[in-house]
């Protein structure tokens, strides 16, 4: 029997601490944005779809920054990615004080494209940072176990936005003190990490995809480029329309929960804490099906249940239609770490390359929450939860056929 690959090694510990935590602190900063969409729709008087900026800003920023990042980490190395990355994270929240003390929803735009630009640095670099900690053959287990933290971020971030954001909200009010507050304070933090993991030694690290005699995961097909390989290129369009189908979910989850549900805003942002939930027990329950059923099975399984429940949040129907809302996320859970593990598959040496590329696709997370609170503002929160069944049908068919690899 060959010997079973160890999680990773003890002289990697350190270094796979900080670099987990890095998907947790994205996690928090991802879902405190739907509840910054909320709070300036209250206090700078925005429609939804004007809102929609928000995510706009954040996730047009992984657009622009992913080929850079990844450039940057192959010159400098995983270290200086993420240094880059949590500088730009910091610089980014650190400027929501002047932009709260001007009052400009502009302002607040620009701070934080910048702290978007920040984000997709760390998840550019974080990815195959976890991979090459350790034996190759149990990268995807280091991915899975950091996504792990990525959703208890996801459930962090309502709890830290609707406490500091939310639980104040006065009718008429345009306080912006507690937004600055909560991002200088999150600016604060990230600066320090960043001190901090600056001072740790990153021993020489594996690379996780590189061709090795006897391998599973190298390029059978060297001479192919990159964009010549089908499995990717449909990875990369899987995760533009999964990302636009979680962010327009995200954005509006709050004003769902307020104006179809009752609920104060304080309550709906409180929910949205076991939405996120819901996302962390979708994944935990997902890795264990993966040992039964195959990663591409389980996406297309997952996305049609994601048709369904969009398809009964639409109908309006009280709790019925809002545990379905629940239950979204928690069939998305799998579906960023499948749809970019299954795009990064026997790519050897452009694995760097093409992770850069799927991080790109995060850019459909700028556009369609306009789309969405659009329909929002014209047909109802309700019928808004129409549109993101386009996204699952995609997924559905990558995870069907197109996750195939070509040779």
């Amino acid at each position: 029997m060959p010997d079973q690959p160890t999680f990773t090694e003890k002289k990697y510990l350190i270094t796979l601490t900080f670099v987990v935590s890095l998907f947790m602190l994205w996690g928090i900063a991802i879902t405190m944005a739907d509840v910054l969409n909320k709070h300036f729709q209250h206090v700078l008087s925005l429609s939804k779809s004007e809102s929609a900026f928000v995510q706009f800003a954040v996730f047009g920023a992984y657009f622009v920054m992913g080929i850079p990042a990844g450039l940057f980490m192959k010159r400098f190395g995983y270290k200086y990615g993420v240094i880059l990355g949590l500088s730009l994270f910091s610089i980014g929240a650190l400027l929501f004080v002047p932009a709260a003390n001007a009052a400009s929803f502009g302002f607040f735009g620009a701070a934080l494209f910048i702290l978007g630009c920040g984000l997709s640095t760390l998840e550019t670099v974080a990815h195959p940072f976890v991979a090459a900690l350790g034996d190759q053959r149990s990268s995807d287990q280091r991915v899975n176990f950091a996504q792990l933290f990525n959703a208890v971020g996801a459930m962090l971030g309502p709890v830290i936005g609707a406490y500091f954001l939310l639980r104040n909200n006065m009718p008429g009010s345009t306080d912006l003190s507690s937004v600055k507050t909560l991002y200088l304070f999150i600016g604060g933090i990230i600066a320090l990490i960043a001190v901090l993991f600056s001072l740790v030694k990153v021993p020489v690290v594996n690379n996780p995809h590189a061709a090795d005699e006897g391998s599973t995961n190298i390029d059978t097909a060297p001479e192919k480029r990159l964009f010549q390989h089908r499995h990717f290129v449909w990875a990369a369009v899987a995760q533009f329309f999964n990302v636009a189908a979680q962010a327009g979910t995200w954005a509006f989850f709050i004003n769902y929960g307020h104006e179809r549900m009752g609920f104060s805003d304080l309550k709906a942002g409180s929910y949205m804490t076991l939405f996120m939930g819901m996302m962390l027990a979708g994944r935990l329950i997902g890795t264990f099906l993966m040992r039964f059923v195959s990663a591409n099975r389980l996406l297309a399984l997952f996305a049609l249940a994601n048709i369904i429940m969009c398809l009964i949040v639409a109908q309006d129907l009280g709790w019925t239609s809002f545990l379905a809302l629940l239950f979204i996320n928690f069939f998305f859970s799998i579906m960023f770490p499948t749809i970019f593990s299954l795009g990064i598959k026997n790519l050897g040496k452009q694995t760097q390359q093409a992770s850069s590329f799927i991080s790109m696709g995060v850019v459909g997370g700028a556009f369609f929450p306009f789309a969405m609170g659009y329909a929002a503002d014209h047909f109802g929160v309700a019928k808004a939860y129409y549109l993101p069944i386009v996204c699952y049908l995609v997924i559905l068919l990558f995870g069907i056929r197109f996750y195939q690899i070509k040779h």
